[in-house]
């Protein structure tokens, strides 16, 4: 077994994204060409243990009978100033990279996100692009998402607001 750690600082390359940690809980809805409309509700935990990366999980639950919907894992990294890169695994079989800029606006911060590679099991479905916006203000996460999937070019997917919990 593992013992505990201490706390420990955010390490100074992610300073800049420090106001993301935490617990994080909210509500979203859901579109697609290929899929009826659908409402969800959402946890992000965003944590560090002291190195250059934000630790990263995410889950969700459909918002009328509760089953599990989706889930990601990975980690937000500083690559820069006004850079990030997001490594996440999907259990539908998708890995996705994406890469980007973080502004600081106010007492938040914006992050916009774009795919520069997508890794495929041989079962997952196809995936050819993702695209995520966030933004940061206050205690509320506002995001959306941007797929091209199963044929469809680039659209709008997911937009939901989450506030923190902890």
């Amino acid at each position: 077994m593992l013992e505990p750690q201490p706390p420990v600082a955010p390490h100074p390359d992610i300073a800049h994204l420090a106001a993301l940690l935490g617990n994080w809980r909210g509500s979203g809805h859901g579109e697609y060409p290929t899929i009826e409309p659908f409402d969800y509700h959402e946890e992000i935990w965003f944590g560090h243990v002291g190195r250059p990366f934000l630790t990263y999980r995410q889950r969700t639950r459909h918002a009328g009978d509760g089953r599990s919907l989706h889930a990601e894992t990975g980690y937000l990294r500083s690559a820069g100033k006004d850079r990030v890169e997001l490594i996440l695994a999907h259990p539908t079989g998708v890995t996705e990279i994406c890469e980007g800029r973080v502004d600081m606006v106010g007492d938040g911060l914006r992050l916009e996100l774009d795919s520069t590679h997508i890794g495929l099991s041989s079962t997952a479905k196809l995936v050819t692009a993702l695209g995520r916006s966030l933004a940061l203000t206050g205690d509320t996460i506002d995001y959306t998402l941007r797929m091209a999937a199963v044929g469809q070019p680039t659209r709008h997917h997911l937009a939901a607001s989450l506030r923190r919990t902890g």
